[in-house]
């Protein structure tokens, strides 16, 4: 059986800084929970998918668990190694790729970069060169290697950063937002690579905002948002939370006041946008039978002078979970803030 190789005990991160208004810092301080009580255990050898909308928290805790950033409260072992009093056995046990990476020096080549940090990982200096060599082949990077990283685009950066979280061979690989800036080909190929370690045996730790990255490569997800844990499971389990419901996906233009007599129909659980732009809406709609329910939803928005483009019942998704926990959409951005006096600690 399986043992954990991360483990969590009520982990919080509170940031905390004075009020600007004016361009002047006054007296009363802003509270940021970033984590709130996050207790979480992942397995050895398994793919934890870490799902939540921007601002949930996903890259304060990859940073908490990497020692980049000290938790307010709370403890871990990472690898066997208390993460605060064995640091240095904790960073030797991780390999990180961070979103938005700029742990790079831009004027070096992306293989002097390589060969840099594997230094400092201690990998010996012929060891190196052969991985150095298998991971140019593996992430086709002969174009660029030897170019300055300061020359690379936003999608070729990320790639030298995942490479970089694969030069030591480290037994766990955190991987947080690792598709963001990549095209859908190459970001295709990265999931199937991320698969290939799985199977040699690395753990993964994937942080997603995209539920279908999620659902293709996890074994387990833990749904977090506002900084809490809000569910863990299988694919499968989490979408068997709702199994007795099913969703509506509907494009089109839909007035405020077409979703307000939606959401008070029998049978509708919630009815949440999930994208809004000029006025073109693409709406979830949870409901108990979507198919019976489709001709009065149909009504309600035709009958507030709603245009509709697109309507089908789909499947339940991870997504439709999410919605289901939170009310809102994974593309909703959120934080948490949390004003109070400096003496006080978070409400």
């Amino acid at each position: 059986m399986a043992k954990p190789i991360i483990q969590i005990r009520g982990m919080s991160k509170t940031f905390s800084s004075k009020e600007r208004k004016g361009g002047v810092f006054k007296g009363k301080r802003k509270k940021v929970r970033a984590l709130i009580d996050v207790d979480l255990d992942i397995m050895e050898g398994e793919i934890f998918g870490i799902l939540g909308p921007n601002g949930a928290g996903k890259t304060t805790l990859i940073k908490c668990l990497t020692t980049l950033l000290l938790p307010t409260a709370g403890k871990a072992k990472i690898n066997g190694f208390h993460l605060e009093k064995e640091d240095t056995m904790v960073r030797a046990s991780l390999g990180c790729m961070l979103m938005g990476e700029r742990g790079m020096y831009w004027k070096l080549t992306g293989r002097e970069n390589l060969d840099y940090f594997g230094a400092l990982y201690h990998v010996p200096k012929k060891l190196r060169k052969e991985k150095i060599k298998e991971l140019v082949e593996l992430l086709k990077l002969h174009d660029f290697i030897d170019r300055t990283v300061e020359t690379y685009s936003s999608g070729q950066k990320m790639i030298l950063a995942f490479a970089k979280a694969l030069v030591n061979e480290a037994p766990i690989i955190i991987l947080d937002e690792p598709t963001v800036t990549m095209d859908v080909h190459v970001a295709k190929e990265l999931r199937e690579i991320v698969k290939g370690l799985n199977a040699k045996g690395h753990t993964i730790v994937y942080t997603t905002h995209i539920m279908q990255e999620a659902e293709e490569l996890c074994d387990r997800v833990a749904i977090i948002d506002k900084g809490k844990i809000m569910t863990i499971g299988t694919p499968d389990e989490l979408r068997q939370t709702i199994e007795q419901e099913s969703s509506v996906a509907i494009e089109g233009i839909i007035p405020q006041k077409a979703i307000d007599e939606m959401k008070a129909l029998a049978g509708v659980r919630d009815a949440v946008v999930k994208s809004q732009k000029n006025g073109h809406i693409t709406l979830s709609v949870i409901c108990e039978n979507s198919r019976k329910l489709l001709p009065g939803i149909i009504q309600t928005i035709t009958a507030n002078d709603g245009h509709i483009e697109y309507i089908s019942p789909t499947d339940v998704t991870l997504e439709d979970v999410f919605i289901k926990l939170t009310g809102r959409s994974l593309s909703v951005d959120t934080r948490v803030v949390v004003k109070d006096d400096a003496k006080d600690g978070p409400k």
